[in-house]
């Protein structure tokens, strides 16, 4: 399959998982009384499954042509445990970082349509004031960094050649949701740079200057799970 074919994969891929997730939290997470009776939205625990559901959905439509990464993270990962060429990591993370802006575009565009329309936080995240539960960034760093570990151990062991077949985008999609469950009071849930950026992007002001944490942390965390997903598979 060529690179431009698995790009294009990704793009999609990572916009349905931007545009999903985050569209499900800036759109329905919380809705005003309406007439003929209150409407009061899908909560945190909704959004979670939203963006489980936008991993599993697009994981069985187009990871048979990319792997279903959506995700820069989740690609650096797969590249630390010897699973990627160095040479498609550029053209997957720039695909991913795109659909992430397009969707976020996209999402903004329906949002503003709605009368009284403020941008506010857009589903970005952040630590400190930014942070839904005001944790320090310390706290955040280290819930970013460990929920990535976990996402990355999850995708790892259930794509192994020794795992049960057919059943990997299930168990991603359930792991993303969980690690939401747990995150979004932390951080408003990264684990994923393409995802913080596109957002962040019209959230604008310290949500800009924020983002280097929703960047850095998830890679970190994807990478020390390559490195021990590659020991703990190996044949030794």
């Amino acid at each position: 399959m060529s690179i431009a074919k698995r790009a294009g994969a990704e793009f999609l891929g990572t916009f349905w998982l931007t545009f999903g997730g985050c569209g499900s939290a800036v759109l329905a997470a919380a809705f005003p009384a309406a007439v003929g009776g209150p409407f009061l939205g899908i909560g945190f625990v909704g959004v979670a499954f939203a963006f489980g559901l936008t991993v599993l959905t697009m994981a069985y439509t187009v990871g048979h042509i990319s792997g279903g990464h959506f995700n820069p993270a989740v690609t650096a990962g797969l590249w630390a445990s010897g699973r990627f060429k160095t040479a498609d990591i550029v053209p997957y993370w720039i695909a991913q970082v795109l659909g992430a802006i397009v969707a976020a575009g996209v999402l903004y565009v329906i949002a503003s349509g709605k009368a009284g329309f403020t941008v506010g936080g857009f589903a970005s995240n952040g630590y400190g004031d930014l942070s839904p539960g005001k944790y320090s960034m310390i706290a955040c760093l280290i819930t970013e960094v460990l929920a990535t570990f976990f996402f990355l151990l999850i995708i790892l062991g259930s794509t192994s050649p020794r795992a049960p077949g057919g059943f990997a985008p299930i168990a991603i999609g359930l792991g993303l949701t969980l690690i939401h469950l747990i995150t979004i009071p932390v951080t408003n849930t990264s684990v994923n740079p393409a995802r913080s950026i596109g957002p962040a992007l019209f959230a604008g002001g310290d949500y800009i200057g924020q983002l280097w944490l929703f960047i850095v942390a998830p890679i970190v965390g994807a990478v020390l799970a390559g490195v021990v997903s590659k020991v703990l598979q190996s044949d030794d």
